[in-house]
């Protein structure tokens, strides 16, 4: 069965930082498209990360510098490593996949989706 289930997501101070993971089953990571979105209060989801099959990674301009994707291979997770954080970094933090055509920071690309976990920033 194919999962996604995040964890990691912690209320944090501004300027801190926190690593959220994706445990992945039924899959193995670098064999497909994977991504993380987060979604702010009252607001749209938005990619913020992808990585490819052959480790190319993209950031979203909007917080490009601030956060890394990465996974392990051995222990079949994504990682989205979060630094400097800011207020406007509370959302909705969500591991995306997909094994179509096209891998890059567009919400229509993925259709596995993992359940959340939730980051909060305070000033």
């Amino acid at each position: 069965q194919l999962q996604l289930v995040e964890s990691g997501g912690d209320s944090a101070q501004a300027g801190g930082s926190l690593r959220l993971s994706c445990e992945v089953s039924g899959f193995s990571v670098g064999t497909i498209c994977m991504a993380w979105f987060r979604q702010p209060p009252g607001k749209q989801r938005e990619a913020v990360a992808y990585i490819d099959t052959t480790g190319a990674t993209g950031i979203a301009k909007s917080v490009k510098g601030r956060y890394t994707i990465s996974e392990d291979t051995v222990k079949n997770t994504l990682y989205l490593q979060i630094t400097s954080l800011k207020p406007e970094d509370t959302a909705m933090y969500y591991c995306a996949a997909t094994r179509g055509p096209i891998c890059g920071l567009g919400r229509a690309y993925f259709n596995l989706w993992g359940q959340g976990t939730q980051v909060t920033v305070s000033s």
